[in-house]
């Protein structure tokens, strides 16, 4: 009995060392991002996060039969850096580093994950409305600190922006909801990521 317990915690020992093998780089990317940490340098914070996430998924290892371990340890990752978020305030020069710890959660989980809008806000305890705000004002951010961006317009006393011709005519039709994920050179590093493991695949071998 102890030989057969023995042997099963051998083959999902090794079939976590292959998972982490193919998923690490994607998932400390990830974490990077999350930490608002330069990609071109050592990120001690993002390591840290990923090695707490990959530790509660191999604890947990034998029970993720019907469950895709990189979402699991995605989901690991997102908790653990949403309890830890007082440590990733300040500026650290990465992408993301000028976004609050919770503007970050949100982009990285939508734009770079791709999570649906709806179960990010079930991860995360949020209403999907305020999901969308976030990553709104995460974008228009980001778009407004690339270089070269434009001053946003001023205002006057009553709020309105000055406009130099003539007012348009209104329409009666609601206007389209914003795209939170429209293609801009500010966002363009967040969705791109290293080669390895894509979301929603598994890495381990049978």
């Amino acid at each position: 009995m102890r030989e057969r317990r023995t042997a099963q915690e051998r083959h999902h020992t090794q079939e976590f060392e292959r998972f982490v093998a193919g998923a690490a780089g994607r998932l400390l990317h990830t974490a990077t991002l999350l930490t608002g940490e330069p990609a071109s340098r050592p990120a001690p914070a993002a390591e840290e996060l990923l090695l707490r996430a990959l530790s509660r998924t191999y604890a947990v290892w034998n029970r993720l039969r019907d469950d895709d371990p990189y979402e699991h340890t995605r989901r690991e990752l997102a908790a653990c850096f949403a309890h830890t978020a007082r440590r990733h305030r300040r500026p650290r020069g990465g992408l993301l580093d000028r976004l609050s710890p919770r503007e970050r959660l949100v982009l990285v989980l939508r734009l770079h994950e791709d999570v649906a809008e709806e179960q990010t806000a079930a991860q995360l305890g949020l209403p999907a409305e305020r999901v969308h705000a976030l990553c709104l004002h995460a974008v228009a951010e980001l778009r407004s600190r690339r270089p070269g961006a434009e001053p946003a317009p001023a205002t006057d006393s009553a709020g309105t922006r000055p406009s130099r011709s003539a007012p348009r005519p209104t329409t009666d039709s609601a206007p389209a909801r914003p795209s939170t994920t429209a293609p801009d050179h500010a966002t363009d590093s967040v969705t791109d990521s290293p080669p390895g493991h894509a979301p929603g695949s598994e890495s381990t071998a049978p």
